[in-house]
C-alpha cells in the first residue's frame, strides 16, 4: 500500500497583498455615531457591506420610484399591522410614496380590530382549547357584513372594508390601513384562501361573496402590477399568499401585452422563506430589474426603511 508523507510548501508561489482583489477595505469601513448626531449622520456610519449595500439600494429605487412618478406596491401579511407599523405606512401613503397595499385576509382582520377597539391579536392557545379561537361577534358580523355590502356594489374585499371603516364609528380610524386607502383613493387589495381566516368561521360568512371580492380585488391587483416598471414591489412578512399572488398577477399583466420589465422587488422578513425568493426575488427579475432580501424584524426595519427613505428624498 502507497505510503503518504506530509507535502512541502517550499516551492508554493505566492503574490504581493496589494496586487490582490480584496472585497472588505479600511474605507468601507463603519464610522461612530456622536451623541445628539442626525438620523442622516447614523446612516453615513453604516460600514459600505453587505445588507448595508442591500438596504441602500432599496432606498434608493424607492426614491427614484417617487422621483419619477413610478408606483411603490406594499404588499403585506398581518404582522406589520400586529406589531404597530399601520402609523408608518400610512405617513408613506399620504405622503405619494406607497401608491398601493396588498394583503392577506388577516391583515384585514386585525386592521379593523384595531380602528374598532384598539386593540388586536388574541392569546390563540388558551382560546383554542376552549374553542372560543376567533370568535368575537363584532369581528366576524362587522367584516362578513362590509364585505357583503361592497361586493354588491361591485366593489372588492380591500375597498368594502375600507369605506366600511372611513365612514363607520370606529373610534380609532385614523390607525386603519384600509380607510386610510379609502380616503385617498389608493387601491387596496385583500386575496384570500378559504379557511385561513378567522372571520370564514362565523356564521355571516359567504363564501360566494368572500370569493367574489377577492377575485374583483386580484384583478385590481393585477392591474397595478402591469404599470410595475420603474417601480418597486416590497413584500413585506408574507411567505405564502402574496408571493403566489405576486407572480400570477405579473403574468397575466404580462400575458396581456404590457411591458413589465425593469422593476426592483423586495423581500422584507425574519428569515427568508422559499416562496418569496423565488417569486418575489429571483423569478420575476430573471430578464431584467434587480432584487433585494432584507432580513430582521419588521418593528425594526421597516420604520429604519421609510426614514432612510425620507432623509434620502430630503
Amino acid at each position: 500500500m502507497k505510503k503518504y508523507r506530509p507535502i512541502s510548501l517550499k516551492s508554493a508561489s505566492t503574490y504581493a497583498i496589494c496586487s490582490r482583489k480584496s472585497k472588505a477595505l479600511i474605507t468601507a469601513s463603519a464610522g461612530i455615531h456622536k451623541k445628539g448626531g442626525s438620523l442622516h449622520d447614523f446612516l453615513g456610519t453604516l460600514p459600505d457591506a453587505f445588507a448595508v449595500r442591500d438596504f441602500r439600494g432599496v432606498v434608493r429605487a424607492i426614491a427614484s420610484a417617487f422621483r419619477e412618478n413610478r408606483p411603490v406596491i406594499l404588499g403585506m401579511g398581518a404582522h406589520p399591522v400586529k406589531v404597530g407599523l399601520s402609523p408608518v405606512i400610512i405617513e408613506l401613503m399620504q405622503r405619494g410614496i406607497i401608491n398601493a397595499i396588498a394583503t392577506n385576509g388577516a391583515c384585514a382582520i386585525h386592521d379593523f380590530e384595531i380602528a374598532l377597539a384598539g386593540q388586536t391579536s388574541e392569546d390563540v392557545g388558551p382560546e383554542l382549547c376552549k374553542g372560543t379561537f376567533g370568535m368575537a361577534r363584532e369581528t366576524g358580523r362587522g367584516l362578513n357584513l362590509a364585505i357583503r355590502r361592497g361586493v354588491a356594489k361591485g366593489q372588492g374585499i380591500g375597498r368594502a372594508v375600507g369605506e366600511c371603516i372611513s365612514k363607520g364609528k370606529f373610534p380609532h380610524k385614523a390607525g386603519s390601513i384600509f380607510a386610510a386607502a379609502a380616503r385617498l383613493d389608493i387601491p387596496v387589495t385583500v386575496h384570500v384562501a378559504i379557511g385561513t381566516d378567522i372571520i370564514h368561521m362565523h356564521p355571516e360568512a359567504d363564501g360566494a361573496v368572500l370569493g367574489k371580492g377577492s377575485m374583483t380585488d386580484f384583478r385590481l391587483f393585477a392591474s397595478v402590477v402591469s404599470d410595475l416598471s420603474g417601480g418597486v414591489y416590497i413584500n413585506l412578512g408574507s411567505a405564502v399568499i402574496l408571493p403566489e399572488v405576486f407572480l400570477k398577477a405579473l403574468n397575466i399583466a404580462r400575458n396581456l401585452g404590457n411591458s413589465v420589465e425593469n422593476f426592483t422587488t423586495v423581500n422584507m422578513d425574519f428569515i427568508q422563506h422559499y416562496r418569496p425568493r423565488e417569486n418575489v426575488l429571483r423569478r420575476p427579475t430573471a430578464a431584467s430589474g434587480r432584487s433585494y432580501a432584507l432580513t430582521g424584524h419588521h418593528e425594526i426595519m421597516f420604520p429604519l426603511l421609510a426614514a432612510a427613505v425620507t432623509e434620502e428624498l430630503a
